[in-house]
């Protein structure tokens, strides 16, 4: 099974998995071999990653929260085994021969763009384990769903969250060195006091964008509250026959509005639509706010997530239009399959997106 940016999932030697790479590891520079080493020891220490184990993801020793990758052939040294399971969590661009190894997001910081997870990604998980395991990728910047899983049982919405709850998530996210970038997608009614409630609540915890999908009668509310709060509104698309669908309902809904509202591409919506998410992207230029960045195995509503890269969704092509655009911005990682277990894929996925920053960054 191909994941894209040269590696790939294998059965070999009966019926049990291996992982393969494209880039043979005698390739790697000594010192950027023992650069990794050093971080899978410092992960393996804090129990970040864990070599041991045969669940994909789960509960790690001391209920600490950890990724696992079991059954790692025996003819593989010490040191390949610890590349390949870095290849897998870490956030590693594949061309990182051509890059400085030590900071592989370099490409992305030089073109304006920010990796975060949104955390509906780890619905199934608390917050708490959300937030780890977006750390354990790697990632600096994370986004808040519209309801938050406080503990499993608790689902509240995010503005309605009590100060001592939103701290903790707060003070977490600080010490996982994470920031918080947006929240969504919440409610924006055209009643200006329960519109006002939630940019209060942003102001207040220092958010400065939310996703939302007003409805056009509360467009003049919302445009006043932007400006009074400098608080951006990014408008969603979920799939037909949602009121904004297609990218030209957004742009009906912004015209001759504060630059301080626009969209929240979600191309994977796009994609369940019918719509060419490249496409989707040229036409709202200059409005793009934010993403929820996807590519999806196929184009047809009932399909799922893949890896970016891997898809129909021409992932580079996307780069390359809001590369074009000069988007500077938030690729949100929203990844709607395989619940339990989707970091293995979605490290792959920012693997390729490295990769290919590095590309367009060098055209610069």
């Amino acid at each position: 099974m191909r994941y894209g940016g040269g590696a790939r999932l294998d059965e070999s030697q009966g019926r049990r998995a291996t992982v393969s790479f494209g880039r043979p590891a005698c390739r790697l520079k000594a010192a950027f071999r023992a650069s990794v080493e050093r971080r899978l020891q410092a992960a393996e220490k804090n129990s970040v990653v864990r070599l041991s184990g045969h669940e994909p993801l789960s509960q790690g020793r001391g209920g600490k929260s950890g990724l696992h990758f079991g059954a790692v052939p025996a003819l593989l040294g010490p040191s390949m085994k610890a590349l390949l399971s870095l290849a897998l969590v870490m956030p590693v661009a594949g061309g990182l021969l051509a890059q400085d190894a030590a900071n592989p997001t370099g490409p992305a910081e030089k073109l304006g763009w920010k990796v975060a997870m949104h955390a509906y990604t780890f619905k199934e998980f608390p917050i708490a384990q959300a937030i780890d395991k977006t750390a354990a990728l790697g990632l600096k910047y994370m986004s808040l769903s519209g309801s938050v899983n406080l503990d499993g049982q608790r689902k509240p919405r995010t503005i309605d969250l009590t100060d001592e709850e939103m701290g903790a998530i707060v003070k977490r996210v600080h010490d996982a060195g994470i920031k918080l970038v947006n929240i969504g997608v919440v409610q924006l009614p055209p009643e200006e006091a329960k519109s006002r409630q939630v940019f209060d609540f942003a102001k207040k915890w220092g958010i400065d964008t939310l996703v939302a999908e007003p409805e056009p009668s509360a467009l003049d509310v919302v445009e006043k509250l932007c400006k009074e709060y400098n608080i951006k509104v990014a408008i969603h698309n979920h799939p037909r026959p949602s009121r904004y669908w297609n990218p030209d309902t957004v742009l009906a809904a912004v015209k001759d509005r504060s630059p301080l509202l626009g969209a929240c591409a979600d191309t994977g919506h796009w994609m369940r639509s019918g719509l060419d998410p490249v496409q989707c992207l040229s036409k709202l230029e200059g409005r793009v706010i934010c993403l929820h960045f996807k590519d999806l195995a196929e184009r047809t509503r009932n399909t799922h997530d893949v890896p970016w890269g891997v898809g129909v969704g021409d992932v580079k092509g996307m780069m390359t239009e809001l590369k074009r655009q000069g988007f500077h911005g938030v690729f949100g990682i929203e990844y709607e399959s395989d619940w339990l277990n989707s970091s293995p894929a979605i490290a792959q996925g920012i693997r390729y997106f490295y990769a290919t920053c590095a590309e367009l960054a060098a055209g610069q």
